[in-house]
């Protein structure tokens, strides 16, 4: 038995390993925004932020939004990680994989029932990464992990989309004179 579990844990540090894109960016989480973006003080005393590649987390104010950031927090606030840094998104952010101890912890989000896998990014992932992803979101879903608990879990997308739209009819309503 403990033969297979070592055969298993380095299977899964050489796999998480073998599809990242480039040298890792080593340093301390010092901040978490929100599920899915932290604040990364790197060897060199940079602060950079950054938003976890192929996940989606729930909103601040969206069912499992608290959670989902209390979760990332206690796996990785305060913590030496390394990041596999892609590129940087519109805001700036850099879009990367967080590391630790070679556990890719955006998966663990999403296996753990914190994060959908945003699967609207997924040809930007490395194929085996998205598969990896999409197969933990399935696990998470059938296992009712998390926010899976929940009988109709809103994406965050679709969070946001309304948020939008309600907005535009309160400024639409709020400009209306008689």
């Amino acid at each position: 038995m403990n033969a297979i579990r070592t055969i298993l844990i380095s299977l899964a540090l050489f796999v998480s390993t073998a599809i990242s894109a480039g040298p890792l960016t080593p340093g301390l989480v010092v901040a978490i925004s929100d599920g899915d973006t932290i604040t990364l003080l790197t060897e060199d005393k940079r602060q950079i932020k950054i938003r976890l590649v192929g996940i989606d987390t729930p909103e601040k104010k969206q069912a499992f939004g608290s959670k989902a950031r209390d979760h990332l927090a206690s796996r990785i606030f305060k913590q030496d990680v390394e990041v596999d840094l892609r590129k940087k998104d519109q805001y700036g952010r850099h879009l990367g994989v967080i590391y630790i101890g070679g556990v890719d912890i955006n998966q663990s989000m999403i296996q753990d029932g914190y994060a959908w896998f945003y699967k609207h990014y997924a040809k930007e992932q490395p194929k085996e990464e998205a598969l990896r992803y999409a197969k933990a979101e399935q696990d998470a879903r059938a296992k009712q992990k998390g926010l899976w608990a929940d009988p109709n879990p809103v994406p965050p997308w679709e969070f946001r989309k309304e948020a939008k739209e309600e907005a535009r009819a309160a400024k639409a309503a709020s400009s209306y004179r008689f």
